[in-house]
């Protein structure tokens, strides 16, 4: 009998929670390559005028820069990829630590979206950097409107989502220090707010404010993020 009850196949434990990759480092990637790509952008060919200011002027700037547009391309559309493992990642962590509110999947869904809007910004000001394209002005100044949308508005409004998914969360349940929190919050609301640059263009400056104070308040949030809860018992 005892024999036979020691010849069973022992029980398996529990797998362990996997972390996945730091928060704080693709959020770090992130910035740094949206970073460069801007500052390479600007160090190459000048800062590129507004695209509802002069259409003359947005069409001189490419046919004189296309090698810095397609150098910051690449860097952009690079910054793209580790913001979308940040989402998945941020999600993953918010469930595993008892978030079973539509936080973690507002996160997800806010992060995914602001990525492919910077990734789609990045490929289409990569195709504004081909002599083809160049050459015929109203296209260039179609594409260029596309550019600011998608990696402008589109962008930051759903880095606002992903900063709010992370940041309500975290404040419910004390999972980071409290002002932080609140400070994301904020971040958030600005981030929304950038919507209105589609009824008043002159409010654009917003964008790049809320779009790197989003990025910096994730990076923080990665290394405060604790990887497990002590409290599993509290209410999610």
């Amino acid at each position: 009998m005892n024999d036979s009850i020691n010849d069973r196949p022992p029980t398996p434990n529990r797998a362990p929670q996997q972390a996945g990759p730091p928060l704080w480092l693709l959020g770090g990637v992130s910035l740094g390559l949206l970073l460069c790509g801007v500052t390479l952008l600007a160090a190459l060919g000048g800062t590129p005028p507004l695209p509802y200011r002069d259409p003359a002027a947005v069409l001189d700037y490419f046919r004189a820069h296309a090698a810095a547009a397609q150098v910051g391309a690449v860097f952009v559309f690079g910054s793209s990829v580790p913001l979308a493992i940040y989402a998945a990642t941020a999600s993953a962590r918010l469930r595993q630590l008892g978030v079973t509110a539509p936080g973690a999947t507002i996160a997800l869904a806010g992060g995914v979206l602001a990525a492919g809007g910077l990734g789609l910004s990045s490929l289409l000001l990569w195709t504004l950097s081909r002599p083809e394209i160049i050459a015929g002005g109203p296209l260039v100044n179609a594409l260029y409107y596309l550019t600011f949308l998608t990696g402008g508005v589109a962008h930051v409004v759903m880095l606002g989502l992903l900063t709010a998914g992370v940041a309500v969360p975290a404040l419910m349940l004390h999972l980071v220090p409290r002002t932080w929190a609140w400070i994301g919050l904020g971040i958030a609301m600005i981030a929304e707010l950038t919507t209105a640059v589609l009824i008043w263009p002159p409010i654009a400056p917003l964008l790049p404010i809320a779009r790197f104070a989003a990025l910096i308040w994730l990076v923080v949030v990665g290394v405060l993020l604790p990887k497990r809860r002590a409290g599993r018992n509290q209410p999610a």
